[in-house]
């Protein structure tokens, strides 16, 4: 069967037409679905750094791999409610992101797409598309795996000691280091710079070896509630030391990993199911998941 060179060349799932989405199907496409969140990022980011960020790079990785990968539109709206002190921000009950999100995974598994990258821009949908993912495992005949951006920059052992100069932990967490420099990159006019100043996570200040939280790790303990109780501005970490030439390094970074993701994953074969029941069960699991075979 040949295909279209539109389905080999169009990177963007929107812009296809259902019989070219039938091309994209029979070429194993990987669907990227970024997922993101409207949240204040402080006085010196817009709200929409979380959309702007992974939807960047999956843009910017599917446009290498145009054959191999598509990517959907972005989820604009996540799970925030703990950050609801700071106006702007805008909170989807997680229940109701989950769902959203999970429709999207079965739409693409139903129509065949069997490779689904959940990538992630705002760290508390992390909980939340984890389960999406897993459920779209269990429920679908489909493949789904979910990354954050920013863990993206963890595969080269050796990138982030260089890039890093913000203290560890907290100086990269939120409306940091790298997310200002990554903004000031993808689009630097909407920085006000003049308002970028260093934030402090309270109970980092603490020194407890339990409670503390990064970007890239956190404490074996540690309290997540409203984050008013722990920020004067919304800022945590180090803006101040943030360029638009740090953020093109990691933007590179992000998006050459996503591509080295996105090669393997495209034709890895999935990993067999196999029951170990003597008897065959006599009734469906009730959560609705597809039986072997």
């Amino acid at each position: 069967m040949t295909t279209s060179n539109r389905a080999h060349t169009e990177h963007r799932y929107e812009k296809l037409t259902w019989p070219e989405i039938n091309d994209a199907i029979e070429l194993g496409k990987v669907c990227i679905v970024p997922c993101g969140a409207v949240e204040q990022h402080g006085p010196h980011l817009p709200l929409d750094v979380d959309i702007v960020c992974p939807t960047g790079i999956a843009l910017g990785a599917a446009r290498e791999v145009a054959s191999q990968a598509l990517v959907l539109p972005t989820v604009c709206y996540g799970y925030t409610g703990h950050v609801m002190d700071f106006p702007g921000t805008i909170n989807t009950d997680f229940e109701h992101f989950m769902h959203q999100v999970l429709d999207i995974t079965k739409s693409l598994a139903y129509h065949g797409f069997k490779k689904i990258i959940l990538l992630n821009g705002h760290g508390s949908n992390m909980p939340n598309l984890d389960l999406v993912a897993r459920r779209t495992n269990v429920e679908t005949d489909a493949e789904c795996i979910l990354a954050a951006w920013w863990n993206l920059l963890t595969v080269d052992k050796g990138f982030l000691p260089r890039w890093r100069q913000s203290k560890f932990p907290g100086g990269c967490a939120h409306a940091c280091e790298l997310e200002t420099s990554l903004y000031m990159y993808l689009d630097g006019d909407n920085v006000r710079k003049d308002l970028i100043k260093n934030g402090v996570i309270s109970f980092n200040e603490e020194a407890s070896p339990f409670n503390w939280v990064d970007l890239f790790a956190a404490g074996p303990a540690t309290i997540i509630s409203w984050t008013s109780s722990y920020s004067e501005t919304g800022v945590l970490g180090e803006p101040e030391l943030a360029t638009p030439a740090k953020g093109r390094e990691a933007y590179e970074e992000a998006v050459k990993q996503l591509v080295r993701f996105i090669e393997y994953f495209h034709g890895r074969p999935k990993d067999p199911r196999r029951d170990h029941h003597r008897r065959p069960p006599t009734m469906p699991i009730p959560w609705g998941q597809r039986p072997i075979g």
